[in-house]
């Protein structure tokens, strides 16, 4: 089964916080939740799905990230993961290729495959993760336990504002967050092992530059 965020009323209300002094000129932007997030990763799922479907990809699509927990304050950028079987990874990236996306491999994430996200898709990040993996695992844990957790989602949500309004780039920001993610995870029930897994691939993306 699908998941999906439920919908909340959405305020109007605009809290902005933005990091200093990105390298590549960009910010980290984190905005309170939005109403919108939900119907926006339907839309995607549904052309994702289409086109998986075309190709004979048996999958499921699950939105994740902070946009996918209601009352989270986020980066305003749908994350989807597109899940599916080992064996069925060339043929899903071959799928979503053909309607624009350019694959760019793990990027060091095992089990999870990136692409760079066509225009008439954006702001989004989408990845083809493999069913079982320490990747999805992450994605859904986190999700799922900051859905369930108010407390956890309150104190990761002021986290993630004072780490935008703070960090001197998104790699500084990703940094800051870690604490906060490891107990998540170790809520989600990750071992620690696991976590310090997902803690290395993170410095990693820090230490090569992130981008969003």
């Amino acid at each position: 089964m699908i998941a999906r965020a439920a919908d909340r009323r959405d305020t109007g209300t605009r809290t902005v916080h933005r990091a200093r002094g990105d390298p590549g000129g960009g910010v980290v932007e984190v905005v309170e939740y939005r109403a919108e997030w939900p119907r926006r990763f339907e839309a995607l799922r549904t052309t994702y799905g289409a086109a998986l479907l075309a190709a004979g990809v048996p999958h499921r699509i699950e939105h994740v990230g902070s946009t996918a927990v209601p009352g989270l304050a986020a980066k305003p950028v749908i994350d989807v993961d597109v899940v599916v079987g080992a064996a069925d990874v060339p043929a899903a990236v071959e799928a979503l290729a053909a309607i624009g996306f350019v694959p760019r491999g793990d990027l060091g994430i095992p089990g999870r495959q990136a692409f760079r996200t066509p225009e008439r898709f954006a702001p989004s990040n989408t990845y083809v993760v493999v069913e079982g993996s320490l990747a999805l695992r992450n994605h859904l844990g986190v999700r799922d336990v900051l859905r369930a957790d108010d407390a956890l989602r309150e104190e990761y949500a002021a986290v993630k504002r004072r780490a935008a309004a703070e960090a001197l780039d998104i790699d500084d920001y990703l940094v800051r967050k870690t604490a906060v993610l490891d107990r998540v995870l170790r809520a989600a029930g990750l071992t620690a092992s696991e976590r310090a897994s997902i803690a290395d691939a993170t410095a990693g993306i820090a230490g090569r530059g992130a981008h969003g």
